[in-house]
């Protein structure tokens, strides 16, 4: 009888000591795709006892900075050059741990069914942010829209454009504005998160779309004296696990690109 006893404490302090080692982390998300599929994350991740509160941003900055600044464990919303731009300028201690999934971005229009029609001295609406406008650039010099001076590599200004044939005007605006600017732009160059939260589809809607081979994969990101802690570590397992990848194929159809 007292080893049976002994034995059922010794398994309550087991279970116990289980409860106890669960982790709570804030994970800052973009709305849209990003938040959504952070929310199945969680679930995921719950069950191998790591408990994620995902705080929803509604811009690009802010969640770098909550970050750098502790009020976050982690963040998954922007890309490599976006994440390595903010650094630079901003001085960041923060570094990339997994990369999520590739959102195409695309060029969308109220009036226009192909970039064919787009008439002389158009107004193109553009993200205002260096990375994302540089973006949004390198995908009209694909299309033929616009010639770009060489070595701007992925940070290209509307002060590089060295052939512009129809005098395109561009408005830099903020990127979660640029659905709203479709009323009085010809075209807006619209990062995917926004566009799906305006319920414009990329599949369907865009009259051009960025190739999914690009160096746009979005990430995971922590302070660097995070990178190889556990919880880190199971964040990037939950994310990468099989049922995430499942969700994103089957919402997005081909929107939204799992990245792993």
């Amino acid at each position: 009888m007292q080893k049976l006893r002994i034995a059922a404490l010794a398994s309550s302090l087991a279970l116990i000591a289980g409860m106890s080692s669960a982790e709570d982390i804030k994970v800052g998300v973009s709305v849209g795709e990003h938040a959504e599929i952070m929310e199945q994350v969680a679930a995921v991740a719950k069950d191998k006892g790591l408990n994620i509160e995902v705080i929803e941003f509604t811009d690009y900055v802010v969640p770098n900075q909550a970050l750098n600044d502790g009020d976050l464990q982690a963040n998954s919303f922007q890309h490599q050059p976006y994440l390595d731009n903010q650094i630079k300028d901003r001085g960041f201690e923060l570094v990339t741990i997994a990369k999520t999934i590739t959102t195409p971005m695309g060029v969308y229009s109220e009036g226009l069914k192909s970039l064919d029609d787009l008439p002389e001295g158009a107004k193109v609406a553009i993200p205002n942010d260096p990375t994302n406008g540089g973006r949004a650039l390198l995908l009209l010099a694909d299309k033929g829209l616009i010639g770009l001076a060489e070595g701007t590599g992925l940070s290209p200004t509307p002060l590089d454009v060295t052939d512009n044939a129809k005098g395109l005007q561009f408005l830099e605006l903020d990127a979660a504005q640029l659905p709203r600017a479709l009323a009085d732009a010809d075209i807006a160059v619209i990062n995917t998160n926004y566009a799906l939260a305006a319920g414009l589809n990329p599949q369907t809607d865009a009259i051009a779309i960025e190739s999914a081979e690009s160096p746009y994969a979005n990430i995971i990101v922590v302070r660097q004296g995070d990178k190889d802690a556990a919880w880190a570590k199971e964040l990037v397992a939950a994310y990468h696990d099989p049922a995430i990848r499942k969700f994103i194929e089957e919402k997005y159809q081909g929107s939204v690109i799992p990245a792993w």
